[in-house]
C-alpha cells in the first residue's frame, strides 16, 4: 500500500497501471475511517485491477460556522485500518496540493437543479464544493471506476450529473449503506452521539422503513406519510431538516417508477442523514 502526498507521484503510478492494461478505481473519503469506507474499498476492489483511496478534508464544502477545524484527522489510525483490505494507494494530499490558487480563487462545478435542495438548502455551498473537489480528485487520479456510498444519496446523484454533464470518462458506482445492527447507518460524525442518543437514532431509520412498506403495500398519500414520520421524529427528540419522498432517479416529485425517501435531522450535535430507496 503506497501513500502519496502529490499528484505528481500519483500521476506517474497510475498512468504505468492503465499502460500495462489494469483499471483503476478511486474511493474519496474524507478520513475518520469506519467500517462503511473499508466496505467501499471492498467493493472497489471488486470492481478493478487496482484501488487508490484518497483522504482529503476538503474544506470547500463546509459551510461556514460547521465543523472544518474540529473535523477528526486520523491519518495514522485510518493507514492502519486500511492495512485490513489493502488498497494499493492512499492519496493524502494537503490543501496546497488540492487548491494551489486558494480555495476561494479557484474555478468552482455547480451542478444545477440538485445542488440547492434539500442538504444544499441547509448547507449553502456545501454540493459546489463536493462537486468542485470531486471533478479535481477524478481528473488527478483519472480512474476507470470511482466508488460512492448511498448514503450520501444526494451526493451520489450530483456527482452522476457532474460527470455525465462534463463527459468525464469514469463510470460511477454507488455502493449501499453500511448499517449497526440497529439500523443506524455508519457515519463519522455518530461520534457526535452519546450512547443514550445512540439508541434513540435508530429511530431514524426505522421511521423511513415504516414509510417504503407503507408506500410498498399501496399507499400514496405521500405528504400525509412524511407529516406523520416528522411528527414521531420530533417526538422523540429529533430536529428534523427535511423529510421527503422523491423519484430516486432526480428528486423531482414522486410520480412513478422508484422512489426514495431521505431526511436529515439533528439529534444533539449529530446531523444525520439517512436514506432508503423503495421499489414498486
Amino acid at each position: 500500500m503506497y501513500r502519496v502526498t502529490h499528484k505528481k507521484a500519483l500521476r506517474s503510478c497510475v498512468r504505468n497501471w492503465h499502460q500495462g492494461g489494469q483499471s483503476v478505481a478511486l474511493v474519496p473519503t474524507m478520513g475518520n475511517l469506519h467500517a462503511g469506507h473499508l466496505q467501499l474499498v471492498k467493493q472497489a476492489k471488486q470492481l478493478a485491477d487496482k484501488v487508490v483511496v484518497s483522504i482529503f478534508v476538503n474544506p470547500g464544502q463546509f459551510s461556514e460556522g460547521e465543523d472544518f477545524d474540529t473535523y477528526p484527522r486520523t491519518i495514522e489510525e485510518d493507514l492502519r485500518n486500511l492495512e485490513e483490505v489493502n488498497p494499493d494507494m492512499v492519496f493524502n494530499p494537503d490543501v496546497d496540493e488540492v487548491y494551489p490558487g486558494g480555495v476561494e480563487y479557484e474555478t468552482q462545478v455547480l451542478v444545477p437543479g440538485l445542488d440547492n435542495i434539500f442538504c444544499g438548502a441547509f448547507r449553502p455551498g456545501h454540493f459546489q464544493g463536493v462537486a468542485t473537489v470531486v471533478s479535481k480528485l477524478l481528473n488527478m487520479v483519472q480512474p476507470d471506476i470511482a466508488v460512492f456510498g448511498k448514503k450520501d444519496y444526494q451526493q451520489l446523484l450530483v456527482i452522476k450529473k457532474l460527470v455525465n454533464d462534463l463527459c468525464i470518462p469514469v463510470e460511477i458506482f454507488g455502493a449501499e449503506t453500511v448499517r449497526e445492527e440497529s439500523g443506524l447507518a455508519l457515519s463519522s460524525r455518530n461520534r457526535y452521539l452519546n450512547q443514550q442518543e445512540k439508541d434513540l437514532a435508530a429511530k431514524l431509520y426505522q421511521t423511513l422503513s415504516g414509510i417504503a412498506e407503507a408506500v410498498q403495500t399501496g399507499r400514496d398519500d405521500y405528504q400525509q406519510l412524511e407529516a406523520d414520520a416528522v411528527e414521531t421524529l420530533e417526538n422523540n427528540g429529533f430536529k428534523i431538516d427535511y423529510l421527503s419522498i422523491r423519484n430516486a432517479a432526480d428528486l423531482g416529485a414522486p410520480a412513478g417508477g422508484e422512489l426514495v425517501v431521505l431526511t436529515a435531522a439533528w439529534l444533539g450535535e449529530a446531523r444525520l442523514i439517512d436514506n432508503i430507496q423503495i421499489k414498486r
